[in-house]
This record gives structure tokens, sequence and C-alpha cells, in this order.
């Protein structure tokens, strides 16, 4: 038996390929959209990619199932659990596994049975894995997708915060404790390999280590320790951070079926001139810049909002981007690849375009005006604060709302800030901070973006702000 982990750090997701070298077939669990990495490590290691699973139907990630599927002739096995509504729409064809609670299925010698494990979702499964081909009769290990994380387990607000189904946080709860009750009499040296680490919104507390055991979870993971329901639900529910607002989105892509690759349409390069950028901006179309927030507060085309190509590009654009409005991209064209890349992981499929980063000194040359923002120190704007001669927003999350605050802010979480334009007050300049200067940079972005134009970033955050003393 071969086992391969893929981790994509951008959205803190797990992924595997698991082969059976004797028969050189391998199946893909919880695959990304972009399914180049498996198919290319299969390939080097003698093996031919012949099925992929999913643990349930992903909120946070475009699945690459269906890709692996129309496109490699995968056979995919999928959860049949949870009723009707937590059906994948695409799975009717001869292609398709559907999956329930005892089931069992083989990849060559390697053996996997199916557990139902609702909580995080009513169709949620693991998979319980035995490597017969090495002559073993006992599992090694559990692929357990949101359900046990490495500290954590999988939050099950997430139907009702994210999607709307009313109920659903204190039914899934309840169901969570139901299904740890069956983790627990698993036998304790069995591995187990979980879809996503620390940084998901899928759950509060996740580890930073790939893997655990089911002994060593039973012993300090928060959630296997508590023995009462009501008081575990509780627990499970409280400090749960915002969920995204693109995952209700990625719960309808991944039920219906996403789009393939080939089929998305192929970015047109724009002219690099200010004609053509400012003809684009007279049409409504929306411009992304993913420069450097540091060079784009020293210049920036009017109209254009700033998501930098980092670590947290994938979320902070399903946050803030408009899926129904065609995109165009202010980028490095070698980056640009990257760039899609990290879109399409998400779902937002309709870039129509793209302009090289290059037309910034081309505004330059030609005299144009480029709109700035000021970034602040602490001791640079602590007076203005305290004689509120500035609007202090706080972009951080509530619970970092919550554990300190500048006490002349106001609370508007960035994620929520395009959609709350209109209690932003403009008798003031606005002084924008997060906790370390990054999110509140996007922030600047976006309310220059609509037309506030006094705008301040304060450089280091609330961090810096504390560790100098005000």
């Amino acid at each position: 038996m071969l086992l391969r982990y893929f981790y994509d750090e951008k959205l803190a997701h797990a992924s595997y390929l698991i082969g059976c070298q004797a028969a050189g077939e391998a199946i893909v669990i919880d695959p990304s959209r972009d399914v180049a990495p498996y198919l290319a490590v299969a390939k080097a290691e003698g093996l031919r990619v012949v099925a992929a699973a999913e643990t349930h139907i992903h909120a946070d990630f475009v699945s690459g199932a269906r890709e692996l599927m129309e496109e490699h002739g995968a056979v995919l096995y999928l959860s049949n659990e949870g009723g009707s509504e937590w059906r994948y729409l695409y799975a009717d064809g001869e292609k398709h596994r559907l999956l329930r609670d005892g089931n069992l299925f083989r990849i060559g010698k390697i053996s996997f049975e199916v557990m139902h494990t609702p909580g995080h979702t009513p169709e949620s499964i693991s998979l319980v894995v035995t490597d017969r081909g090495g002559g073993a009769d006992r599992p090694m290990g559990i692929f357990t997708g949101d359900f046990v994380f490495v500290g954590d387990v999988g939050r099950p607000d997430l139907l009702e915060r994210a999607v709307g189904v009313a109920g659903a946080s204190r039914a899934g709860a309840r169901q969570m404790y139901a299904s740890l009750q069956r983790f627990k009499e698993l036998p304790d040296y069995l591995q187990v390999w979980p879809a996503h680490g620390a940084g998901s919104a899928c759950g509060k507390a996740l580890g930073a280590v790939p893997s655990s055991t089911v002994g060593y979870e039973k012993m300090f993971n928060w959630a296997l320790s508590c023995t009462d329901e009501e008081s575990f639900g509780r627990a499970l529910l409280a400090g749960q951070p915002e969920p995204p607002k693109y995952f209700a989105r990625m719960k309808q892509v991944n039920k219906a079926g996403p789009a393939l690759l080939s089929s998305l349409p192929v970015p047109e390069e724009v002219e690099c001139a200010p004609r053509a950028v400012e003809a684009l901006l007279g049409r409504g179309k929306a411009i992304l810049d993913t420069r450097a927030s540091s060079h784009f507060a020293k210049g920036h085309i009017a109209g254009t909002i700033n998501i930098p190509h980092n670590k947290s590009f994938p979320n902070w654009a399903g946050w803030l981007i408009d899926y129904e409005r065609p995109l165009y991209l202010l980028a490095d064209p070698g980056r640009l690849t990257g760039i899609l890349r990290d879109l399409r992981a998400v779902g937002i499929d309709n870039v129509a375009g793209y302009i090289d980063a290059a037309i910034i000194g081309k505004y330059r040359e030609a005299g144009l005006p480029l709109e700035t923002y000021d970034e602040v120190a602490p001791a640079e704007i602590a007076g203005r604060v305290r004689t509120n001669d500035v609007h202090v927003i706080d972009v951080r999350n509530e619970s970092e709302w919550h554990e300190g605050r500048i006490p002349q802010a106001r609370h508007i979480m960035l994620g929520t800030l395009p959609d709350r334009i209109a209690e932003i007050p403009t008798d003031k300049p606005i002084l924008l901070h997060c906790r370390s200067g990054a999110r509140s940079a996007i922030a600047a972005s976006i309310l220059q973006a609509n037309g506030i134009s006094r705008v301040l970033n304060l450089t280091g955050g609330f961090l810096e702000w504390e560790k100098e003393g005000y």
C-alpha cells in the first residue's frame, strides 16, 4: 500500500492518494479541483487513478471528484446517507457507487469500510482502511474528512449559518456527539487522517499536525473528553468563527457537480494601456489588483480593489468577490496561473481577462492620477484617536474583537464590509485596523473603491497598538 499526503496551505485542505502497488491502482480521497498533482504522483509510482471518494459534500473548496470521473475515468464513491436533500445531484450514472454505513469496497487489495459519521453534515462518512495486500486482517487507519481533526471536531453550524438550514446547528451537535461515541470504540492504534489542518474555518481549534491516532485523540481532543451531550453541544457551538460567505455557494456547486476545468474560458489579455483599463471601469467591470498591499497603497487605479496574492488570497477572494460579475485581474503575468488556480479552487470561474501589473507604470508615465492611502504607525495616530479626530473601524473576527479592542472602534468584520458600506461615516478620515495590518489593507481598498477616499491603515495592527502601550 502506498499513501501520499497532499496539503493546500491556502485552504488548509488535506487530501490523499492511496495506491495498491500489486494491482497498480489508486484512489484519491477528498480531491481538490486541481487534480494534476495526484495524476503526476500516481504516474511516477506506476499507478493509475481508478477511483475517488468524498467524505461529504464540501463547503470550503471545489471538489475535484467530478474532474477525475469525467476527464480521467475514475469511479466515484459517494455518500448515500443523510436523506435525499444531501445527495449528489450528478451521481446517477454507472461511474458512481453510493455508500451507506457498513458498506465495503476495494481498490486492488486495499479495503475500505464505510462508517456514517454525521454531525458536521448529515451525509458525512469516514473510511476505515485495511491493507489486505500486506496480509493485514485489521485496519490501519481512518479517513475522517471533517468529522475528527487533530485536536478538534467538525463544526455543526455551517448548514444553519452559511446555508440557512434552520435548526441544523443543534441537530448537528447531537449527531456529532453520537458519532464520537462510535469513534471512541475504534482501536487506539488506528491512524487518523483528516481533511483539514490549522487555519480551516471548518472548526475552531484544529491542530497543525497532519495526522494523529484514535488513542491520542481520546486522550487530548477536547471533544472526546465530554461525557454529557448538552454541555458538549454548548461547547461545540460556542466561539465558532464566522462562516465564509462563499461556503453556501461551494455546497451547491459540489452537490450539483462543478464545471470541468476544460470548459472554462481562457482569460484574455487586456491591452496594457490606461485607455483600455478606463474603458473597462467605465463599463462597470470589476478589476482585482493582486499586487502586494504596500505597492497598492502607494499607487493604484481608482475603482479597483486589492487582495494580495498570498496565503490568504482564496479565502478573501471567496468572501469579497461577486461570483456573478465578470472579473478582470491586474497581475504580474508570471503569477497568473497560480492566481487562476486559487480562484477556481473556491469556484470563481468568471474571470474574463487580465491586465499586466506594468499598467501602473504606464499611468505614471502618462501623468495620470493614481489613488493612494497612508499607512500610519500607532504613535502617529494615537493622538487623533484620543481626540476622536478619526473614525476607527476594526475589521477583525468577532472572537478577536472580544479579546480586546481600541475603545473608540466600531466592529465591521472584513468579509461583511462590502454589504455594510452604508454604515461607514464619512465626516472624518477612517482609520482601519486588524490584527497585523493585512486585512485592514484589503478593507482600505474596498472603501476607496466605494468612494470613501480618506482612509488610513494602521501598520502592525492591534498587535502593534498593544505592544506600544496604547
